[in-house]
């Protein structure tokens, strides 16, 4: 895995800096955004994965709902007289993570990394993670209960997978 921010084009960039800061007033952080263009008629489909920075998985349609309502009126000024359809859903208890730069959305939720250097998984709760590594807090194994802390570059993570 490598720490990278996925590549958007001009619009999908436009379109996340516009609606970063109302999705932000709602307490969501947005953590995927994808911005598909069809048909004759001028349609537009767009798609959000929201998440709650402390708050994992604690929130759902009601409130989803509201940042819906939120960001609706920006997209149709946008995209005027188009065929909008947008989507908003939460990563999941079960999400892929895609690239290392997510990693900074999930700090202290359970996650799930196939190391290449031991081909096995490692369980444990993401406390940290930067450019080059991520730090997880797992559990002692055997008869030990303490709890210790590893690094894991992101050279070894085949991948990863929340795993509340």
């Amino acid at each position: 895995m490598q720490y990278k921010a996925k590549e958007e084009d001009k619009e999908t960039t436009a379109v996340r800096r516009d609606l970063e800061p109302v999705l932000g007033g709602l307490g969501f952080v947005l953590v995927e955004l994808n911005l598909f263009r069809g048909g004759k008629r001028g349609s537009v489909q767009i798609r959000l994965v929201l998440t709650k920075p402390g708050d994992p998985g604690q929130f759902g349609t009601t409130e989803l709902a509201g940042a819906h309502r939120a960001i609706l009126p920006r997209l149709e000024t946008a995209f005027p007289g188009g065929d909008l359809h947008v989507e908003l859903s939460s990563p999941g208890t079960d999400r892929l993570i895609k690239e290392g730069a997510e990693f900074c959305h999930y700090l202290n939720r359970g996650i799930r990394v196939y190391r290449t250097d031991t081909s096995q998984w490692q369980r444990g709760i993401l406390r940290s993670s930067d450019t080059e590594k991520i730090f997880l807090e797992t559990e002692g194994e055997g008869s030990s209960s303490e709890t210790r802390r590893i690094e894991l570059p992101y050279g070894i993570i085949a991948k990863a997978r929340l795993d509340d």
